[in-house]
């Protein structure tokens, strides 16, 4: 969220991964999302910043994937698996190994002392914990595909 509010721009994949914690984890509508980004986005295009967010809430008029939904450890450990996008953008982590630099709150403390990153003080606690909202996404999803609404 840093580059985007700095630059006006983001990465289509951390587009995604943006968009999923936040319709998906956080179970805010995808209309908050699309409002922000076409206000804050340089690139932004009416037409795919409402299908990309209709597509990531699982929404849209294509396949809807309302099934996946994105882990953002485990995406951060995939595309950025040294750790350079979150080190240019989370300053407070730029000391973190690689190893924990994207689940730093699993940490040893001596990890993170080490790096001068203070759980809860310099950096935040997770305010979900993503397994579980997952599940509960998931659910409410096929709550609404049994109703006749979707």
């Amino acid at each position: 969220m840093r580059q985007i509010w700095e630059t006006g721009w983001m990465h289509n994949r951390v587009r995604m991964l943006v968009a999923s914690f936040l319709v998906k984890d956080l179970m805010i509508s995808w209309h908050e999302g699309v409002r922000w980004f076409w206000d804050t986005l340089v690139d932004a295009d009416l037409a795919n910043n409402t299908l990309g967010w209709q597509w990531s809430a699982g929404c849209g008029a294509d396949a809807a994937p309302y099934f996946r939904v994105f882990n953002p450890i485990s995406q951060g450990e995939r595309f950025d698996p040294d750790g350079a996008y979150v080190r240019q953008w989370v300053p407070e982590l730029r000391e973190v190994s690689s190893r924990w630099i994207h689940r730093p709150w699993q940490a040893p403390d001596g990890v993170l002392l080490a790096a001068g990153a203070r759980l809860g003080k310099t950096y935040p606690l997770p305010i979900v914990d993503h397994a579980e909202r997952r599940k509960i996404a998931l659910q409410a999803f096929h709550s609404i595909k049994g109703s006749g609404i979707g």
